[in-house]
């Protein structure tokens, strides 16, 4: 399933200030619980819930090249991610300094290792 995308600066700043915060070594993440979850469900045509996320890349990391490759890596870490966590919740990932050097796998294990550590995965009932 396509994620929805964090549009409004507002959420972003209610994700930095009351989310919970967990930094690995490529990544920082903000999540915090959308309230907004319950009336997006009832307008989504599939009737599902799910997470909206927000990419935050500052000038810091690097010019636009570098800045639109962190996002690609970004996106694609949480991709490999997504389907086994819990959804309902605003999650903001922002990179930290050395990401240019990472590859898509290694943000994909440093957000695996941080939504382990809050309880973001879905437990598996088999």
């Amino acid at each position: 399933m396509k994620y929805t995308t964090i549009k409004e600066h507002h959420l972003y700043d209610k994700a930095f200030h009351k989310g919970i915060r967990f930094g690995g070594r490529f990544v920082t993440v903000f999540v915090l619980r959308d309230y907004a979850a319950k009336r997006l469900t009832k307008e989504n045509p599939r009737k599902t819930c799910y997470n909206r996320v927000g990419v935050s890349v500052g000038k810091k990391v690097g010019g636009a090249v570098e800045r639109n490759r962190v996002k690609r890596i970004l996106r694609a870490g949480y991709r490999a991610v997504e389907p086994e966590l819990k959804t309902g919740f605003l999650i903001v990932i922002v990179p930290k300094q050395g990401i240019l050097e990472a590859r898509s796998a290694d943000i994909e294990r440093d957000l695996r290792r941080g939504f382990a550590k809050i309880g973001m995965f879905c437990e598996k009932t088999t």
